[in-house]
């Protein structure tokens, strides 16, 4: 099965988003988070630059050197720390010098994975990829990658520098890496990581039909990635999957890490978890592994 990554995007923010700079878990909260997580023998963060306007980087940074641990680190880059539309994408000398913004807040000499955070189109593909290699022939980073690309901007990087891990969006509710990245990372050897595996608390079963969505969550906070799963056959297929977690034993949200992790071509799936035991279902999920054909059968609960 594939292993558990702690995701650090509530940490001081909601992802890259300006508008929630300085909201999300707060710094006692986020080493509550890091605790838990290592305790719970998950040892491996991700993070991004911009994340809470450098304040996940800052505070993973804290914690490593109060408790004398070292995670596997993932950082990446894109998105402006500081918010300023102006300050985004991957030309070389902005990706020289973010690295070094993210290694100072991060208090480390070598950052293990290094991500781009999506395709900057205004950029030319070989020049970002110039400097990436350049940062891992000189030994900043340990490996290269890249966060939401599709196959055809994989095909085109490979040509010029060593990619080995990609982390995209995947779950019961998204499904798109099945037709082309997931059979291809799996053909290459490279190493895909699954983000957003409850689809923003979808799979948790906390959206009801023809109820609001309760307050403080992810619909109610950052909804535009989601309103489409606001559909008569989403909660049907929620329904069916509540019942076939309840024959299991188990709640939804173990049942969709259980169904990621056990797909062989899953190398690792990112929790972000708000509290320490919203890591339990992720934990749980190792010990129970799918058949193919059960997996198959969750699946076909839902819409393609």
């Amino acid at each position: 099965m594939g292993a558990l990554t702690l995701g650090c995007g509530n940490f001081g923010g909601i992802g890259s988003a300006p508008a929630f700079f300085g909201q999300g878990e707060d710094e006692r909260e986020a080493f509550a988070l890091m605790d838990a997580a290592w305790e719970l023998g998950i040892t491996s963060f991700d993070t991004a630059d911009a994340y809470g306007g450098g304040r996940s980087e800052r505070w993973i940074g804290r914690w490593l050197a109060e408790n004398g641990r070292r995670p596997h680190v993932t950082t990446k880059v894109f998105h402006s720390v500081v918010g300023d539309p102006q300050d985004r994408g991957l030309s070389r000398d902005r990706i020289l010098r973010q690295v070094e913004g993210s290694l100072e807040r991060l208090g480390i000499e070598r950052i293990d994975t290094y991500l781009i955070h999506e395709p900057d189109p205004e950029t030319p593909l070989e020049e970002t990829l110039d400097a990436l290699r350049q940062l891992l022939e000189a030994g900043t980073v340990g490996a290269i990658g890249a966060s939401n690309v599709d196959l055809a901007w994989l095909e085109e990087a490979l040509a010029v520098a060593p990619i080995t891990v990609v982390q995209n969006s995947y779950s019961l509710l998204d499904r798109e890496p099945e037709r082309e990245v997931l059979p291809f990372c799996g053909e290459r050897g490279i190493s895909f990581t699954a983000f957003g595996p409850l689809a923003g608390g979808w799979l948790c079963g906390k959206y009801r039909r023809g109820e609001p969505p309760p307050p403080g969550s992810r619909m109610t906070l950052r909804p535009e990635p989601y309103l489409h799963l606001d559909d008569a056959a989403v909660y049907d297929g929620l329904e069916r999957f509540g019942d076939a977690a309840e024959q299991r034993g188990v709640d939804m949200p173990t049942l969709a890490f259980a169904w990621l992790l056990s797909d062989p071509r899953v190398a690792a799936v990112v929790a972000g978890p708000r509290r320490p035991e919203h890591l339990d279902p992720a934990v749980a999920a190792l010990e129970l592994p799918l058949t193919g054909a059960e997996r198959d059968r969750l699946a076909s609960l839902f819409p393609r």
